[in-house]
């Protein structure tokens, strides 16, 4: 069991008991749970053929997928960007009204992607744009444009699955800040825009900038959305994660080494994250 103590003001009155320790009770389930998180990516290091990792690291399909990936997951943070910073902030502003129904609404669509399974996300897009879809089919006849098995589609894939991610840090700063200082900029003549720019955005940035992170991070590592909208093609559409998933059935070294890649990359994303950045991101 664990040992209880009790901290005392200094003028002697009891204020907090505190355990020193966790109780047995829950130690051994939060034991298991770190092992089960830790030894799967304990096992993918374990098995890296590191005597042919640079000869796989330098291959031109190794070099394609990383290079595409890294490309459409970073426009795809940028169009999560200017879209999503003006949601959050409409999101606030309608969540300034007690029991906002429409802002249970627009939250509900955010949160969307995070619940729903990527496949049907995918699906979901191709149905919207696809050449016989809602809007791509219009486009498709007018034009001849079509936007699925490109890699425009990846991106618009992976910014479907990740602008929760930026809409949800921001929308959480904007919540904690003192809402008064743009009242106060607008009082003094500033436009809303301005104020929210020169003043409010300042406030925001280091939740902007952990929200662009972990929507770089979710985008780089869609896969369910992206092979149903933009298939796979080499050197087009074909990104790391969707590579390493056709690899593994026919090179299981290759495959392997490509998840290390990725694991890098995320236990990089997860380094630049510090807690000033993400402490109440999304509270």
């Amino acid at each position: 069991m664990g040992i209880s103590r009790t901290l005392r003001s200094p003028t002697g009155h009891q204020e907090v008991t505190r355990q020193s320790r966790p109780p047995l009770a829950l130690t051994w389930p939060a034991a298991i749970a770190v092992l089960f998180l830790a030894l799967p990516l304990v096992a993918v290091l374990l098995r890296v053929p590191w005597g042919s990792l640079g000869e796989i690291l330098t291959r031109e399909q190794t070099i394609e997928a990383l290079l595409l990936s890294l490309g459409t997951a970073m426009l795809a943070t940028i169009v999560c960007m200017l879209i999503g910073i003006p949601l959050a902030w409409w999101l606030d502003w309608l969540g300034r009204s007690p029991g906002s129904l429409s802002y249970r609404l627009v939250r509900a669509l955010v949160l969307i992607p995070l619940v729903l399974p990527p496949v049907v996300g995918g699906v979901a897009l191709l149905m919207l744009l696809g050449r016989r879809g809602v809007l791509g089919g219009p486009v498709y006849d007018l034009t001849g444009l079509s936007v699925p098995f490109t890699t425009a589609a990846v991106v618009v894939a992976q910014s479907f699955v990740a602008l929760p991610f930026l809409v949800l840090a921001v929308e959480g700063a904007l919540r904690s800040i003192d809402r008064n200082l743009d009242e106060v900029a607008l009082d003094l003549g500033a436009t809303p825009a301005q104020a929210f720019l020169l003043v409010v955005l300042p406030i925001i940035r280091p939740a902007v900038l952990s929200g662009a992170v972990l929507c770089f991070a979710r985008a780089l590592g869609e896969f369910g959305a992206t092979i149903t909208l933009a298939g796979n093609l080499p050197g087009v559409t074909q990104t790391m994660p969707i590579a390493t998933y056709t690899t593994m059935q026919t090179d299981p070294d290759s495959a392997i080494t490509l998840s290390l890649i990725l694991l890098l990359v995320a236990v990089g994303i997860l380094i630049s994250l510090r807690d000033r950045w993400t402490r109440g991101v999304f509270g």
